[in-house]
């Protein structure tokens, strides 16, 4: 496979922790990191990394959170051969009816970890239209049945992110659904492909190294792995990208949505 034009991207809000995780991510494709630390996530992050990977040549682009463990990165080189051949633009688990904690819409990819034909994308991408996306029609995406052992809402609009979704699934492109099962400390999940575990997701990124529970929780699995938990600099390979105004547009534009609710 043709790794130069494969790269993996992670919004970052706990950097300890991606230092630790990211030697587990799949060797030689390009590294980048949005800085997640003054609020930047969801669709906000989306729109960023569009704005900042649009001309670096990338056909397929892996989002991984800092808080997922690859015990086998090479899965997803197969993912991507799977998804080329059968033409999906999106690979990921759903947000609903699979992971105990998140029961919202099973149609919609949960962002921890997905891939997504980032060539395909920028082919038709239209910023403007995405967020008039944030919608579901009656029985817009049934057909077969879910069969899903956990709880979900078809009619859910839980993540603001959604719209990018479901904007790329009214323009007919296919998503591959990955499977995922809850692990023994009954918080994270694991991600299958072919029935093989290919990574932990262990969820809260940002108590790790605060909060002593999550943080020794994390590292059990981590340890599990024989992975090195101490301290290390990001990679001289990895390109950070920061929105340094990010926090203070937001604030404003918090401050006139204040404003125009109280004049009308």
């Amino acid at each position: 496979m043709n790794k130069s034009n494969i790269a993996i991207l992670t919004t970052v809000a706990n950097f300890e922790l991606y230092g630790i995780t990211s030697k587990l991510f799949p060797k030689n494709i390009r590294k980048y990191v949005i800085d997640g630390r003054e609020g930047m996530h969801g669709i906000h992050s989306l729109y960023f990394m569009i704005e900042k990977l649009k001309n670096e040549n990338i056909n397929w682009l892996i989002m991984a959170d800092e808080d997922v463990i690859f015990k086998d990165a090479d899965a997803v080189f197969s993912i991507i051969e799977k998804m080329e051949k059968e033409e999906f633009t999106v690979a990921g688990v759903r947000d609903g009816g699979v992971i105990k904690h998140r029961k919202f819409n099973p149609y919609m990819i949960n962002t921890f970890f997905s891939i997504l034909n980032l060539k395909e994308v920028l082919s038709i991408w239209n910023k403007t239209e995405i967020p008039k996306n944030q919608y579901i029609k009656p029985n817009e995406f049934e057909g077969k049945p879910l069969n899903l052992k956990g709880t979900f809402d078809i009619n859910n609009l839980y993540e603001p992110y959604y719209c990018f979704y479901l904007w790329l699934k009214r323009q007919q492109k296919k998503f591959l659904y990955l499977e995922a099962q809850m692990y023994e400390d009954d918080i994270s999940n694991t991600v299958l492909f072919k029935n093989e575990l290919i990574l932990y997701h262990t969820w809260f990124a940002r108590s790790y190294g605060v909060n002593e529970k999550h943080t020794k929780r994390i590292n059990s699995i981590l340890l599990g792995i024989n992975i090195d938990t101490s301290l290390s600099e990001i990679g001289k390979d990895v390109t950070i990208f920061k929105d340094a105004n990010f926090a203070k547009k937001q604030k404003v534009k918090k401050l006139f949505k204040k404003i125009k609710n109280k004049l009308t």
